[in-house]
């Protein structure tokens, strides 16, 4: 956003994770405050030894196959919640080239990110755009269930968003709301932030912190993979289970340089058909 002009409501001074999100990317839909921040991100992870840009391609990789499995195995509805901006091989192309005719339902709250999924899928009659906070699952749901069939098998994607909530009680009881919604074929994909600290990492991990903290989400929280595992008690896991999400069913023998201490956590589950 060469110009820096923000739509109304927007404070283009405030950093936003998915306009960080994009920077990281290599996208240019961000401000002068996006970047900053997501620089001082990128700087403290490089001190560490590790590549946030890579972190987030391996992440959008994972996206794409986990989608890709799911419309391959027979379902035909996704929500995707927590969209972020439009990037190449966003959920509703992955599926459409795997499965055509399939409804997609996005879900966001951040009002340049729905403006630009509105203006890409104006002409798109199986994709819808929806207003919502994860923050009220139960709302999001009733929202979808207009454009989705609750009642037949439905994906749930939630990538790379609950590392921007702080209470553990909370997203536990969000992925039961979202799991509780799933009927047999049913699937759900989480990927989320980790990290496994070393000696001298705590600072760094602290100054990360607080970059976050003056983003529009608040706050990031780090959580290990048995927590991550958790999400999806009840559900059939699909293999190779909770793992780095490049290394998640990657034909790729290339791993992104920077992600072995660390990363992005993924899994796929299903509701046994």
């Amino acid at each position: 956003m060469a110009d820096e002009q923000a739509p109304p409501g927007i404070d283009p001074t405030i950093p936003s994770v998915a306009r960080m999100y994009d920077y990281y990317l290599g996208g240019k839909d961000n401000f002068h405050s996006d970047r900053e921040a997501a620089e001082q991100i990128v700087g403290l992870a490089r001190e560490s030894g590790a590549d946030v840009r890579e972190m987030a391609r391996a992440n959008r990789g994972f996206l794409v196959r986990a989608v890709r499995h799911i419309a391959e195995s027979g379902v035909r509805q996704f929500l995707d919640i927590g969209t972020g901006l439009p990037t190449q091989d966003n959920v509703h192309q992955v599926v459409r080239r795997a499965a055509p005719g399939s409804k997609v339902v996005y879900v966001d709250n951040d009002p340049i990110v729905l403006t630009h999924a509105q203006a890409l899928l104006a002409d798109n009659p199986d994709t819808f755009v929806l207003d919502g906070d994860l923050h009220r699952p139960a709302d999001i749901l009733k929202a979808a269930a207009a454009h989705l069939d609750f009642s037949r098998p439905v994906a749930i994607v939630v990538a790379a968003v609950f590392h921007f909530f702080q209470d553990d009680d909370e997203v536990a009881a969000i992925v039961s709301t979202l799991r509780d919604a799933l009927v047999p074929g049913g699937h759900l994909v989480i990927s989320h932030s980790y990290i496994e600290p070393e000696a001298g990492e705590a600072d760094k991990m602290a100054e990360a912190q607080g970059v976050y903290r003056r983003s529009a989400s608040g706050s990031i929280a780090w959580r290990d993979r048995e927590t991550v595992r958790g999400y999806f008690d009840g559900l059939e896991l699909l293999e190779p289970g909770i793992v780095p999400v490049q290394d998640w069913r990657n034909d790729d023998p290339y791993m992104p340089p920077g992600l072995a201490k660390g990363g992005v956590l993924g899994g796929v589950a299903r509701v046994r058909p």
